[in-house]
């Protein structure tokens, strides 16, 4: 098992503060207990099926799982992350094993977007929208989109954008669009 952890530290009402968990899996846990709890629900598609798959910070974590499980299976399905996070250079999470997934051809796509590596920010939203045509086609050929991260912004703000690509290359409303989703 692997874990893909931030620590969220800062100072608050003059002494240190931070992540719950974070800090307690940093400062603290020696040992941990594991409970696994299957789910009918939440799976990959078919073998052949594209995904997109959506993350920012240590929502790649999922993603590397699912690359790990499509290559095992010698999944057809074509594979696109689109991964945001602060900095390259010291923010990229397995930026290795995502290299080799692109070398291997298990990974057909990767979309990055460093946001602190240049004046004007750039985050996932943009990646999106810099790549609607591709997206809209992708979904025109099946594709899941799988979406992680914090859900306060990462979520909100992809939430937010998919109805304007799928209006625009979609040739629809954007209240058309938003039912699709």
């Amino acid at each position: 098992m692997h874990l893909t952890v931030s620590i969220v530290r800062y100072p608050f009402a003059g002494r240190a503060s931070g992540g719950l968990c974070s800090r307690f899996l940093a400062d603290r846990a020696t040992e941990a207990g594991l409970f696994i709890q299957p789910s009918a629900d939440f799976h990959l598609p078919e073998d052949d099926v594209p995904i997109i798959m959506i993350g920012a910070g240590t929502g790649i974590a999922p993603f590397r799982g699912f690359l790990q499980e499509r290559q095992a299976r010698s999944a057809k399905g074509q594979n696109w992350l689109i991964f945001g996070e602060q900095r390259e250079a010291s923010d990229f999470y397995y930026r290795g094993e995502i290299k080799t997934f692109l070398d291997n051809n298990y990974l057909y796509n990767l979309s990055t977007a460093f946001f602190h590596d240049q004046a004007q920010k750039i985050y996932v939203q943009d990646k999106l929208r810099e790549n609607g045509a591709r997206l809209w086609a992708w979904l025109c050929d099946g594709a899941y989109i799988y979406i992680y991260g914090d859900a306060s912004r990462i979520a909100k703000d992809v939430h937010n954008t998919l109805p304007n690509i799928i209006s625009q290359h979609g040739g629809m409303t954007r209240d058309e669009a938003r039912l699709l989703g």
